[in-house]
């Protein structure tokens, strides 16, 4: 298995606390030891940092860690591989253009048989289960929608009921922003917490590590952190339920 973590923000944000509690599960704490990636958006474009190394002690993660590079759409991932072989080309997250925005997704799981999942105009380029179901869940959005949507919580729906569809082959917890919203389907296991004024401490679970988020916002800051499992001992995570979902946009929980 792998583990994930995506922030939603209302104004642009850092996620190096979270990313430093993530980055120690890729091979120290726990056995994620076969790649790491995060995506962050900028207005309409995005920066990817990818390793197929180990993240604890992938001097690319350390940078990352140390560079506090301000985003409002965060997804993120450690691999445990169990479909393809430990390479860049297999390594998520994973982002395609469609409709003129970078889509950008990750998967913790295993799928059987998603090589005849049907993915049209979008082809995988490495062997992971988990692109495949990027590519299908794209072919998907375009058959349903040839011209670009206009309501966009709606196609996000849409997406929760095709990965329901997919969660029907296996474990399917996955993570898919366009920038503006994030969306977080439940197979099995998916944390969030949702923190705003007022602020307090807290205290990653695999380093000693804490910080006092009152003194790094301001009183309107709205930021929701999504994990497998969750990053912090003293705060209170919300599980998402198997077979639902959560769409944020900017920090806020919508439906």
């Amino acid at each position: 298995m792998c583990e994930l973590l995506g922030m939603s923000a209302n104004v642009p944000t850092d996620i190096c606390f979270s990313f430093t509690g993530l980055v120690k599960r890729g091979g120290g704490t726990g056995p994620h030891k076969d790649g790491w990636g995060i995506t962050f958006y900028e207005g309409k474009g995005y920066r990817a940092f990818k390793d197929p190394e180990p993240s604890y002690l992938s001097p690319v993660a350390n940078m990352v860690q140390n560079y506090p590079i301000k985003s409002m759409a965060v997804i993120a991932h450690i691999r445990q591989a169990n479909s393809g072989v430990v390479a860049l080309e297999n390594t998520h997250p994973f982002t395609r253009e469609l409709w003129g925005k970078y889509w950008t997704f990750a998967h913790n799981g295993q799928l059987t048989d998603y090589q005849k999942l049907e993915t049209g105009f979008f082809q995988p380029v490495g062997e992971t289960d988990s692109e495949y179901a990027f590519c299908y869940l794209l072919h998907k959005l375009i058959t349903k929608y040839p011209q670009r949507p206009k309501q966009w919580a709606g196609v996000f729906r849409y997406i929760a009921k095709c990965a329901k569809e997919l969660s029907k082959l296996g474990v399917f917890n996955m993570l898919l922003s366009d920038g503006q919203y994030v969306i977080a389907y439940c197979s099995t296991n998916l944390h969030w917490i949702t923190r705003q004024a007022p602020f307090g401490k807290a205290k990653l679970i695999d380093e000693e590590v804490e910080i006092d988020f009152q003194k790094h916002t301001s009183p309107t800051d709205i930021v929701t952190v999504i994990a497998t499992q969750p990053l912090t001992s003293n705060e209170h995570w919300h599980k998402i339920q198997p077979e639902h979902y959560e769409l944020f946009k900017n920090g806020l929980q919508i439906k």
